[in-house]
Parts: C-alpha cells; sequence; structure tokens
C-alpha cells in the first residue's frame, strides 16, 4: 500500500515538473508565439460573449426541445423572438436614449464648471478650518479627482474599444446560432476529448459550476434589468434629467454587489443637485427606496442564495478585480470566486479519495 501511495506521488511529481517545463518553454517562446498570441486575442472576445450567450440561453432552446420542437427550430424561434425585442425596444427606447445623450454631451460642460464653482466655495469654506483638518479635505479632494478621472478613463477606453471590436460584435450572433444549434455535437466533443476515468468527476463538477454560476448570472442579469425599469420610471416621475441614461448606469452598475448601487447613484444625485437641492433630496428618498426592493425583495427572490460566499470573500474579491481589470474587473470578480470556490472544493474531494 505505502508503495502504491509512492508511485502515485512520483507520478503527480513527474507531471508537476512536466507542466512547470512546459510553462518555462512557453515562457522563452513568448516572442515568437506572439502572432498567435494576438489571433487568440482576437477571437477570444466573439467566442466568449457567444459562449456566454449560449449559456444564457441554452436552457430555453431545451425547454422547446423537449416540448417536441427540433433544435434548430426553437433556436430559431428564439432568435426571431431576440430579433423582435431588440427592434421593439430599439424604436421605443433607442431614439429617446441617444436624444438624451447628445443633450447631455451638450450640456455636460456647463455642469462641469456649475460643479467647479461649488466646489470651489466649499474649498474657501474648508481653509477656514485647522490645518490638519484642512489636508485631510485637500487630500480628500484629490482622491475624488483621480477616481472621477479614472472612471471617465474608463468609459473612453470601453467606447473606443467597442467601436474597434465592431465587426466581431457582427460575428457573434452567427456563432450563438451554431453553437446552440450544435450544442449535443459540441457537448459529445469534448467528452470524446475528455479522459474517460475523468468523465464522471467532471459531470459533477460542471454541474456544480452550473448551479452556482448560471443561477448567479441569470438572476443578476434579471435584478439589473428590473433595476434599470424601475429607476427610470422613478427618475422620470422626479424630474430628473436623462432618466434613460441614468437608469441605464444604475442598472449596469447593480451588477455589482454591495459597491454597484452606491457607484450607479452618484451621477444621478449630483444631477439632481444641480437641478435644486429639494430634487436632490427626493432622488436620495428615490435611490434608497429602490435598494430597499432590490436588497430584500428582488435579489433574495430571483437570485437567492446561490453563491453560499461569506461577504468579506465577496468585497477582497471586488477590490481584487477593481484593481487587476478596473471595471470588467469588477464585474466578473464575483463570477470568478464561484467558480474558484467550487473547483477548491472538486479538487479537495479529488485528492481525498486518492
Amino acid at each position: 500500500m505505502n508503495k502504491e501511495i509512492q508511485q502515485r506521488w512520483l507520478h503527480r511529481l513527474i507531471l508537476s515538473l512536466l507542466a512547470l517545463l512546459i510553462i518555462f518553454m512557453i515562457v522563452q517562446l513568448a516572442p515568437l508565439l506572439s502572432p498567435f498570441a494576438n489571433v487568440i486575442r482576437a477571437l477570444s472576445l466573439p467566442v466568449g460573449i457567444a459562449a456566454l450567450l449560449t449559456y444564457l440561453l441554452h436552457p430555453l432552446v431545451e425547454k422547446l426541445h423537449e416540448l417536441g420542437m427540433s433544435r434548430a427550430l426553437a433556436v430559431l424561434l428564439i432568435f426571431f423572438f431576440v430579433v423582435f425585442l431588440l427592434v421593439f425596444l430599439a424604436m421605443i427606447g433607442l431614439p429617446a436614449f441617444i436624444k438624451q445623450i447628445q443633450h447631455a454631451f451638450e450640456t455636460l460642460p456647463e455642469q462641469f464648471t456649475q460643479i467647479e464653482r461649488e466646489t470651489d466655495k466649499i474649498q474657501d469654506q474648508l481653509s477656514t478650518l485647522p490645518g490638519p483638518l484642512q489636508e485631510q479635505s485637500q487630500e480628500w479632494r484629490l482622491q475624488l479627482e483621480q477616481i472621477g478621472k479614472g472612471i471617465f478613463d474608463q468609459i473612453e477606453e470601453m467606447a473606443l474599444f467597442l467601436m474597434k471590436s465592431m465587426f466581431s460584435f457582427i460575428v457573434i450572433p452567427f456563432l450563438v446560432f451554431f453553437f446552440l444549434k450544435d450544442h449535443d455535437l459540441l457537448q459529445k466533443a469534448a467528452w470524446y476529448l475528455t479522459p474517460r476515468k475523468w468523465r464522471s468527476g467532471l459531470k459533477r463538477y460542471m454541474r456544480d459550476v452550473d448551479y452556482t454560476f448560471g443561477s448567479y448570472i441569470r438572476g443578476q442579469l434579471l435584478v439589473s434589468l428590473s433595476v434599470f425599469i424601475i429607476s427610470t420610471i422613478g427618475l422620470w416621475i422626479l424630474g430628473v434629467p436623462y432618466p434613460i441614461v441614468l437608469g441605464f448606469f444604475m442598472g449596469v452598475m447593480d451588477l455589482i454587489p454591495y459597491f454597484g448601487p452606491f457607484i450607479g447613484a452618484i451621477p444621478a444625485v449630483i444631477i439632481a443637485f444641480l437641478q435644486s437641492w429639494q430634487l436632490g433630496l427626493l432622488t436620495i428618498l428615490l435611490i434608497f427606496i429602490i435598494q430597499q426592493i432590490e436588497g430584500n425583495i428582488l435579489s433574495p427572490v430571483i437570485v437567492g442564495k446561490t453563491l453560499h460566499l461569506h461577504p468579506a470573500l465577496i468585497i477582497l474579491a471586488l477590490l481584487v478585480g477593481a484593481e487587476v481589470g478596473g471595471f470588467l474587473g469588477m464585474l466578473i470578480a464575483v463570477p470568478i470566486l464561484a467558480i474558484g470556490k467550487v473547483t477548491l472544493l472538486h479538487t479537495r474531494l479529488h485528492f481525498m479519495k486518492d
């Protein structure tokens, strides 16, 4: 028995050394592999987005397929529905959305000037404070300016990236269609390339990842859409400028746990206070009500507790994601943490069996 354990650990040691050797060779050959890396980088965006959309839409295809509809017909029906929904939203909301963005860009210089005037007034009042408090307030002001500049820089980079990747987005619907239609074929190919002794464990692993990751992503998207609709209607009723744009921003930010709702509320509160202090207070009250609805009704009912992660771990993951990837890093930090947790549990179970 001890001999078998020694041989098993020797086998693992050899595999680990081989893996390190392969990594070392890849690092040494990195300059020669850069053209292949560029190709992989170019393909990763459309393939990744198409894979995510396929993952989200696949349960609908399976439901229709179980009702007796062919897979190709089910995919076509879902595609027609999605296209109809997008066209309907574009006809109803897109013109107003674009109009509000154009108006916002026209009035932004004047609003920035007004914000600077108010900031100067506050700075003049702070100058009467004792020296240590003045230094601290100046430091806070510089930090806020850096945060604001960083957010605008990231938005600009994301807009330029989306414009450069326009052709990739055109390819995505075709990839999604074929991924959905040939899902069984792709799954069979993946299992064929997987060693037989790993298949039962991988099936359990994929099932747990699907339960944790899939339930969270689908639920969070639905909650974000609900927040967008409620915020837009509430801001429109109050008379806050650009309700669709601000509501959309609040809905997108709501995808980020804990910090997202506060980040999404900042532009709406600032713009409301620029109109009047009464409107600013009403906007704060509206955002408080929306957050109570989202935290106590929408998230518990729609998302539930599928992650089973401690809040401290989620906050740490968000901080790491923000440091590594900015806004995009915060979006994907929690799903990656959830997959990492499932992976760690299954790895531990695998080694305990051995």
